[in-house]
């Protein structure tokens, strides 16, 4: 950052992502300009939320609830338009950090993303969650006089900057608190300049904001003509979304609060807006996104509810009324029964938190319900955007399990894609007669699932098998073990048994060529060692002439890759060998009378084993050694 200062003026260059931002939108192309002035008034809002609440403990900050409000005028011959609040205001330090930085991580790599037909798109400010950069859109420079409400009149900072990579900051004198934005219009936002534009626009974003949005009128004469005068008339309804009945909120409004809440530019996919009376006393407005915010996995992302008292605004990203998989609802609560004075400290173990906490789940979870029964595109919409994240519910959240595997989506062998469309309900109602579990094949991508050998008799025997291939599948399988009184079970466990859906021809054959090859796996347990936990025939298999599975209540490979991945360190894996008395590769190794040439088939037949499960070996040049051994002896 550069930095010159003189009677403390500075000049100081932004954070290399607020270029890259700026430059995103003052060279692009947008069809809806006119957000920039939703997230101004947004912003002022905000502030005047802040200075209610910061009242609360310091009643000398402001006096009275009626002052508040945003004012809006426009000089056409100065070519401005001025946006002004009595809110919080900022310090000079608050300056420097809300207008000169993102406050986010990862910012960088989500610029190094784009691309540029995405760089076009304006849907992509509202992912950062910095309106106040979109008056770039409109304005060729900015200027912002504000004043904290805790500094005295000649604490003021003035902010300059038109844009392009450097702004100035400087003190000045301002008689009230809050904040004065002027736009210096370029051409394409002259269209602002106009009263009929700005009530336009203000009915159509700002109308739900709680406090006056007003601009200035020029006053006219019995006749109708315009005098010299100017009055403030106030354009929008300044009462609060929430609190007004449902039946008078049409769904446009809806939408339009679920921006200015979330900071987001599409349209929610959902929402609910409820107010209950009783042991608890609270209205909740809960939205579901359409689109993953692009840190929705960053560790650093911002989740929760706002959260209101009595009207009061206390707190953004209140994250203790949502559980961590549904981070990505937006809204607010607005509870009657906390106190006024509520801190994040209290709120980690007061009754009240914890039992809105529960309400406001269940009624997201059943929010989701709701959309996957009569709406299944939107559902599987929601999929794919939130699905990773809803995957964590199982293991957080044991009084909702039911619901949440009942929400959850798979890719099957009932599909010959990989698309997640499969509802465990649909699975259950396919079963075949006399199936009592659900089958399962966790791996690490589709392909490696849909390939897999374990699925050999599977397709044999016309069983469906749910394929996972996310990676926190088998994270999730620990703790989801059954559905609808159906077990869970792993095909890759030795614990898997098919048998009943053999007839009695089978087993008598099975059980004779078992014994039959009972001294070939004697010989393979020996030439392994402790290597393996077991060696075992098998008659799952088909096409493959052998695979590794591990016992039931042992971790399996998937679980021991994802611990890895985490940084931790995973046990060793026991696998036991399973051989194909049937396949030709194995009835060659039965028959081979050299020890040495025996064990090289081992080698051979355990490494595909291996490969196939873990897709890595723990010493290939054994392997290829093996396999090089036997191709020239052929």
């Amino acid at each position: 950052m550069s930095e010159t200062a003189t009677h403390n003026k500075e000049t100081r260059g932004f954070q290399s992502e607020v270029k890259q931002l700026l430059h995103l939108m003052i060279h692009s192309l947008y069809s809806n300009k006119e957000i920039f002035l939703r997230e101004l008034i947004s912003n002022a809002s905000d502030a005047a939320d802040k200075l209610r609440f910061q009242a609360l403990s310091a009643p000398e900050l402001y006096q009275g609830n009626a002052d508040l409000g945003v004012k809006l005028s426009f000089d056409t011959e100065a070519n401005t338009l001025t946006i002004a609040d009595n809110g919080i205001g900022m310090t000079r330090e608050e300056v420097i950090t809300h207008l000169g930085t993102i406050a986010k991580s990862g910012t960088a790599e989500f610029f190094s993303q784009l691309s540029q037909e995405q760089s076009k798109d304006s849907q992509l400010i509202g992912q950062f969650g910095v309106g106040f950069y979109s008056a770039f859109i409109v304005a060729d420079s900015v200027t912002v006089r504000t004043r904290a409400a805790t500094a005295s009149e000649d604490q003021a900072v003035l902010w300059h900057s038109q844009g392009e990579g450097e702004y100035t900051i400087e003190d000045t004198q301002k008689a009230s608190r809050g904040t004065e934005i002027i736009l210096h219009m370029r051409d394409e936002g002259k269209e602002f300049l106009s009263e009929w534009r700005l009530r336009e626009v203000i009915g159509k974003y700002s109308d739900h904001i709680g406090i006056p949005v007003s601009i200035q009128t020029t006053v006219r004469d019995e006749d109708g003509n315009e005098t010299d005068q100017k009055q403030w008339e106030q354009i929008n309804k300044a009462q609060a979304l929430w609190t007004r009945s449902k039946s008078e909120i049409s769904d446009e409004e809806y939408q339009e609060f679920y921006k200015h809440v979330a900071h987001d530019y599409s349209d929610p996919l959902t929402w609910s807006h409820n107010r209950v009376e009783g042991k608890n006393d609270y209205t909740s407005l809960l939205y579901i996104p359409a689109k993953a915010p692009w840190d929705l996995f960053n560790r650093d992302h911002k989740s929760g509810l706002k959260l209101y008292v009595q009207r009061v605004f206390i707190m953004d990203d209140a994250e203790q009324f949502m559980p961590s998989y549904l981070r990505f609802v937006r809204g607010l609560i607005d509870s009657n029964d906390l106190p006024l004075n509520v801190s994040r400290e209290i709120l980690q173990d007061n009754k009240v938190t914890q039992s809105l906490r529960s309400a406001c789940t269940k009624r997201v979870l059943s929010m989701l319900e709701k959309l996957a029964k009569n709406s299944p595109e939107k559902y599987q919409a929601f999929w794919q955007e939130f699905g990773l994240v809803l995957k964590e519910g199982p293991a957080e959240d044991f009084a909702n399990k039911e619901k949440l595997a009942g929400l959850l989506r798979f890719a099957s062998t009932h599909n010959d894609n990989n698309e997640q469309t499969v509802a465990l309900a649909d699975y259950v109602e396919r079963m075949k007669e006399g199936q009592d579990k659900i089958y399962y094949l966790t791996a690490d991508s589709y392909l490696a699932a849909k390939n897999s050998p374990h699925l050999e008799q599977f397709k044999a025997k016309g069983i469906e098998v749910i394929l996972m291939f996310d990676r926190i599948d088998e994270y999730v399988m620990n703790y989801l073990t059954e559905f609808g009184g159906k077990a869970f079970q792993s095909i890759t466990k030795a614990g898997l048994d098919l048998s009943q859906f053999d007839d009695e021809g089978e087993k008598a054959q099975q059980q004779e060529t078992e014994q039959e090859f009972k001294s070939v796996v004697e010989r393979t347990q020996s030439y392994l060692g402790d290597r393996v936990k077991e060696v075992r025939t098998t008659f799952k298999l088909a096409n493959t002439p052998a695979v590794v599975v591990t016992d039931d209540f042992e971790m399996g490979t998937q679980m021991a890759k994802l611990l890895e991945a985490a940084g931790q360190a995973a046990p060793k894996v026991n696998y036991i060998f399973e051989l194909n008395p049937n396949h030709s590769l194995v009835k060659q190794m039965a028959d081979e009378a050299d020890e040495v040439q025996f064990g090289r088939w081992v080698e051979l037949l355990l490494g595909q084993a291996m490969l196939a499960e873990r897709g890595s070996l723990d010493d290939p040049s054994l392997f290829l050694g093996s396999v090089n051994a036997l191709l020239v002896n052929r």
